[in-house]
């Protein structure tokens, strides 16, 4: 026999004798394509499955070892493993080893009917060791947790849920503007901001001004999202240039615009009580931002971490939420709450009704005034040697 088939030759014997049963030919003939192919990762794999169906569950180990040393992330050698540990007993080890099974899975679309069953068990196996894990830190914590405030508790608990690896960890994304050091924080504490109560106070005047505006000037609402068609649209494709989701704008790139504000000078005056974010051609930002019924605005960052954005909700029927990170939200009208839109965040109104909410934009309360200042000058000076004008941004 030519000695370059002779490897193919014992492999395809080992694979008939493992179809007949005879594990005991197969893991022989197995083993004579391992001694002269060490690197042969599938008769390494094929090798454990043998060993396995023979209760010699220390060689199956052994070989699945042999199969990672080849290739660390293989899914197949690590599923096996985890699956091993399961029948073991080991839960604890095996829910360990079926995450990083997981965190290797190819898409489910790829995998054969009983791979994808294997990983459904997988994934079942993982969430009850994560509740089981969750519910013993909660109560073993319990009295620590007790002595935080509301706000240390919901770190803690976000803290939890990043450990058991329930709760995705999202960072900050923005499309153009990185200032180092400020936390990516979802939704901040109300009790940084000092000024909320008195701006949702005047959510009745600025809810009968939107009204009239609403009635007179419908027009008015232009598309948020207004693209060029040759630009790459990614997850903009359905609202781009749509009416579904408009905006009524007081301040654009930065400038007011007079006529506008003339209309709505309660609204105005609680807006321009706020700290903010004065960086030319880019901030203050405010408007009515609408949201036709059936309508999902898709995960998406915001420009720049150094400024917050902030929501007042004013005409919010059932049916209507808002996600931030790992925190979902309901509005009520208002009640306002501020965020941090480079962190990946989405929007929907599943109601039959529109949906109307004041934006606007803050500085970042951990910013100096000095580095605002410094802020606003780095971006003025890149503008100016550019001589561009920056497009609009969502």
């Amino acid at each position: 026999m030519n000695t370059l088939a002779e490897p193919a030759a014992t492999s395809q014997a080992a694979m008939r004798a493992m179809a007949a049963g005879d594990f005991a030919t197969a893991e022989a003939s197995l083993l004579q394509v391992l001694a002269r192919d060490r690197g042969n990762l599938s008769a390494w794999l094929n090798l454990a499955a043998v060993r396995r169906q023979r209760q010699n569950i220390d060689g199956a180990f052994e070989a699945l070892r042999e199969a990672l040393t080849i290739d660390g992330r293989d899914f197949r050698a690590l599923l096996m493993s985890a699956t091993m540990l399961e029948q073991l007993g080991q839960s604890k080890q095996a829910a360990t080893a079926y995450g990083v099974a997981l965190a290797n899975a190819p898409p489910d679309s790829l995998l054969d009917a009983p791979t994808q069953a294997a990983v459904r068990h997988a994934r079942e196996v993982q969430a009850r060791h994560a509740r089981d894990l969750g519910d013993y830190i909660r109560s073993a914590a319990s009295g620590a947790r007790s002595q935080c405030t509301p706000a240390e508790r919901r770190r803690l608990d976000h803290f939890i849920g990043i450990t058991l690896r329930v709760t995705p960890r999202y960072p900050q994304l923005p499309l153009e503007y990185y200032f180092p050091g400020l936390p990516p924080i979802e939704f901040y504490e109300r009790a940084e901001f000092p000024w909320l109560g008195e701006f949702e106070a005047a959510t009745p005047a600025i809810q009968q001004e939107l009204r009239t505006i609403l009635a007179e000037d419908a027009a008015g609402f232009d598309p948020y999202i207004h693209y060029g068609k040759h630009l790459p649209l990614d997850q903009w494709q359905e609202l781009n240039h749509s009416p579904r989701w408009s905006a009524f704008h007081f301040y654009r790139h930065g400038e007011r615009i007079e006529d506008r504000c003339r209309r709505a000078p309660r609204t105005i005056e609680a807006i321009e009580k706020l700290p903010q974010a004065q960086v030319p051609l880019r901030s203050p930002t405010a408007i009515f931002s609408v949201l036709k019924p059936k309508t999902r605005i898709p995960p998406h960052t915001g420009v720049a971490n150094f400024r917050l954005v902030v929501h007042l909700p004013l005409i919010v029927p059932p049916g209507c939420g808002f996600r931030v990170g790992s925190e979902t939200r309901q509005w009520r009208i208002g009640e306002a709450w501020v965020f941090d839109d480079t962190i990946e965040h989405e929007a929907w109104n599943d109601s039959d009704e529109t949906r109307v909410i004041l934006i606007c934009d803050i500085w970042n309360p951990r910013l100096s005034a000095d580095e605002r200042r410094a802020i606003a000058s780095v971006i003025a000076a890149t503008d100016a040697y550019n001589g561009t004008v920056p497009a609009a941004h969502v």
